[in-house]
């Protein structure tokens, strides 16, 4: 089944609220969609997200990237799949999101043309998923609205997002959780922390009897020292998430014991196939892992889905509420998402434009 031809389109939407971090604010998703073409009329999709702040990428880097390498891609055919892997990999260095686009692109065609949903196709069997939402950061009132909105609709985890200041990042964290006590609390700091005042937090924390399930990337994504800083000193979980882009990286961290979690995001990782590399390097060091998202839609956060079950035994936490922030889903069919729950069903393909 030959590659015949790769085209690239720019989809928007809106979304529900302003989605704002320490490291960004975004009011509508643009992400960069690729489709490859085949003879024998199997089509696949890719996605990826411009996150400029986190990979480096931009719409426009990625189109220039896709545009470098597709003549590379066409003319070879599907069933070279681990060549077409290695040539997106090692085309170009960096990249990790157009990587990650082209390979997702190509493992919804493997798996299109086996007659298989992609989970299938990784060898998982899991199909129901619950994920966490991100409460962006805002005033406190405004947080404390926003959790009750985002509970009345039936989550039970909220991934609250900090790096205003650390008294400001303090009284948000112990107002949330002192007013809903039975919610399951995740802390995002996006690297606004230093060591010291990660601990200074942390501790607090920990003398109001308040323990979030784990705090994430509290630190410069370089500081893995800092990391450990913090996880030799503090009860409360760290999750590793800009820190960690390569398989290499996830090495060196737990190698490092900086870490009690590993985010995988595909963006970051350069799709598919080092996700799962990651997952079962985590799984080696009896270390759990998150699957997250960028700002994307249903096709790319759709494959993370379907790595999640793939690896179910290490990929224990989902952080995929991409599409559930959109006012609109751009995407027809693929994965199914109905707020907190997600469910993968036995349709081929990761979904299409409506476009």
């Amino acid at each position: 089944m030959k590659i015949v031809d790769i085209r690239t389109q720019i989809i928007k939407a809106p979304l529900k609220k302003p989605f704002k971090t320490a490291l960004r604010r975004v009011d509508s998703l643009e992400d960069l969609v690729v489709t490859i073409y085949t003879e024998s009329g199997l089509v696949g999709y890719g996605e990826g997200a411009s996150t400029a702040v986190i990979t480096g990428d931009t719409i426009s880097s990625m189109v220039g990237a896709i545009e470098y390498i597709k003549s590379m891609l066409i003319g070879k055919t599907i069933e070279d799949f681990n060549s077409l892997l290695y040539i997106i990999e090692h085309s170009m260095v960096h990249n990790s999101t157009t990587k990650s686009i082209l390979e997702m692109a190509i493992y919804d065609l493997k798996a299109q043309s086996l007659k298989l949903p992609l989970y299938r196709y990784l060898g998982g069997s899991k199909t129901s998923f619950r994920t966490d939402i991100t409460i962006s950061i805002n005033s406190i009132d405004k947080m404390l609205q926003e959790s009750k909105e985002a509970i009345d609709l039936g989550y039970d985890i909220l991934k609250i997002k900090v790096g205003k200041s650390i008294s400001e990042d303090f009284e948000i964290i112990k107002s949330i959780a002192q007013t809903f006590p039975d919610i399951t609390l995740r802390v995002d700091a996006n690297q606004a922390w230093s060591p010291k005042e990660s601990l200074y937090i942390l501790k607090r924390l920990e003398r109001l009897n308040i323990y979030p399930e784990l705090i994430e990337q509290p630190v410069k994504a370089n500081d893995f020292r800092g990391m450990k800083y913090i996880r030799d000193r503090s009860i409360i979980p760290i999750l590793a998430d800009e820190s960690i882009f390569s398989p290499k990286q996830a090495i060196e961290i737990l190698e490092l014991e900086a870490c009690d979690y590993i985010n995988i995001k595909l963006a970051k990782c350069g799709g598919i196939s080092n996700g799962l590399k990651i997952a079962d390097i985590a799984e080696l060091y009896g270390v759990k892992c998150m699957i997250g998202c960028m700002l994307e839609g249903a096709i790319s956060v759709g494959a993370s889905v379907h790595l999640a079950s793939a690896r179910e035994n290490s990929i224990t936490m989902l952080d995929l509420d991409g599409v559930n922030l959109l006012a609109n889903n751009p995407i027809l069919g693929g994965v199914e998402f109905n707020e907190s729950q997600i469910r993968l069903n036995s349709s081929y393909g990761l979904g299409i434009l409506r476009i």
